[in-house]
């Protein structure tokens, strides 16, 4: 499963993610820090 998260800037998609990954065991990627 593939989900994306997108917004403007301190937005909160971080703090978003970061829990969809954890509530569905999924990893989390970090396209910023690529």
């Amino acid at each position: 499963m593939i989900i994306a998260v997108d917004g403007p800037t301190a937005s909160g998609k971080g703090t978003v993610a970061a829990g969809l990954a954890q509530h569905y065991g999924l990893k989390r990627l970090d396209t910023g820090a690529l």
